[in-house]
């Protein structure tokens, strides 16, 4: 019986092994691309994009001036780009707040059609009734801000035949929770370091949500959905069409993030169910069709969703370690230190790429609890324990300076 106990222990590590070094493997192809990137892009001296800047909120009275002040304060010619702002199913100030701010504001209601999707897709609609001449669309959240070259960086990048460009995506001050500064080590290996080595590799960075460009006929010729995870299914519906979604590392837009883990389960539950429905939808199809057209770009783009949240394949990790600390055999060992290890390498690159500050590197010191929540919150996820409906992200209590 110990015998046989001890074959099916020795079958299930190697097993759960090779899949974890398979994946830490591939984290590491692309942190080693991600050295080569280049990470600055040439300004042109007169830029020329006409940009049309698109904020869906819902109840952000109190975040959304902090955004509407710094696109007013933009390094880029106030005639060339206009801020539009959908107050969705609001019930308190956001579209006079908008306004105040001199930004274009709608009204939407609709308690059927709720959600971010349903709000940019109405957005669009009423943007172009207006037959506004723009050259580009930008999507960015209501709490956040985004670097004083953001349009400018981006209007390089459209000259040189960019077509959908998404930014780097971080957490607005990430010292101020230990929770945040962990989301914040997440976002920068997610975010930053895999998009930089995809550019490297010839794939496509993703959509993130926040931060993202289109030139204006990539929204006319594909509709936005309206799922849980929009950006996600957009994504794939572009690069199955044979787009490339490019990463601009030096136009950064940072978001607020709830300080609280609490605070977080909805967002995060909202992201993992999402992605669990893209990876049912898409990846069956994207590896057929990257093995048909033998395309890296799909195929990528399927790894990407097959690999689980880094939360889950660190835990994992420990697990396996764990385990080959009972088994005791060299290879065993061996197998246990380059996962354990690569991920040490992975996560340590992001951060010092981004010339991360101390604060984040000390927030590390509560990964455990934020593994543990996480796992808990995965398997809540896999045994289908939630709502599936939009809930907004609680906002942090904090008021901003």
């Amino acid at each position: 019986m110990i015998a046989l106990v001890w074959l099916v222990l020795t079958v299930v590590y190697w097993v759960a092994g090779i899949v974890l070094a398979l994946i830490v493997g591939y984290l590491l192809l692309l942190t080693g691309a991600a050295l080569f990137a280049r990470r600055t892009t040439p300004l042109r001296a007169q830029p020329t994009t006409r940009f049309v800047i698109m904020i869906p909120a819902h109840n952000e009275e109190r975040l959304l001036p902090d955004l509407l002040t710094n696109l007013n304060q933009l390094d880029y010619p106030r005639d060339l780009y206009s801020i539009h702002v959908v107050a969705d199913n609001c019930t308190d100030r956001t579209a006079a707040v908008a306004m105040a701010h001199g930004a274009i504001a709608y009204e939407r209601f609709d308690q059927t059609l709720r959600g971010k999707g349903y709000a940019l897709e109405w957005l669009l609609q009423q943007i172009w009734a207006r037959n506004e001449p723009h050259d580009a669309v930008v999507i960015l959240d209501a709490d956040s801000v985004v670097s004083p070259t953001f349009l400018r960086v981006m209007d390089a990048r459209l000259a040189r035949g960019e077509r959908v460009i998404q930014a780097y995506y971080a957490v607005r001050q990430p010292e101020g929770a230990w929770s945040a500064g962990i989301r914040a080590v997440a976002l920068i290996v997610l975010h930053y370091l895999r998009p930089l080595g995809r550019m490297v590799l010839g794939g496509s960075t993703g959509l993130k949500g926040n931060g993202m460009v289109f030139a204006a006929d990539i929204l006319r010729r594909y509709r936005w959905t309206a799922s849980l995870t929009e950006d996600i299914e957009y994504h794939m519906t572009l690069i199955l069409a044979g787009e490339r979604a490019m990463f601009a590392p030096d136009a950064v837009v940072w978001a607020e993030m709830p300080d609280s883990l609490r605070a977080a389960q909805s967002q995060n539950e909202r992201w993992e169910r999402g992605r669990l429905e893209m990876v049912r939808r898409y990846v069956p199809q994207l590896l057929r069709e990257g093995l048909r057209r033998r395309s890296f770009l799909l195929i990528d783009a399927a790894i990407e969703q097959l690999i689980p949240p880094f939360s889950v394949v660190t835990g994992m990790s420990i697990l396996v370690a764990l385990v080959a600390i009972v088994l005791r055999e060299p290879a065993a060992l061996a197998l246990a230190g380059f996962i354990i290890g690569g991920q040490v390498v992975y996560v340590l690159s992001g951060l010092l790429l981004v010339r991360a500050p101390w604060s984040i590197y000390r927030s590390l010191l509560f990964t455990p609890f934020f593994l543990g929540w996480k796992l808990w919150l995965y398997i809540r996820l896999l045994l289908g324990v939630k709502p599936r409906d939009w809930i907004r992200t609680a906002r942090n209590r904090a008021q901003r300076p």
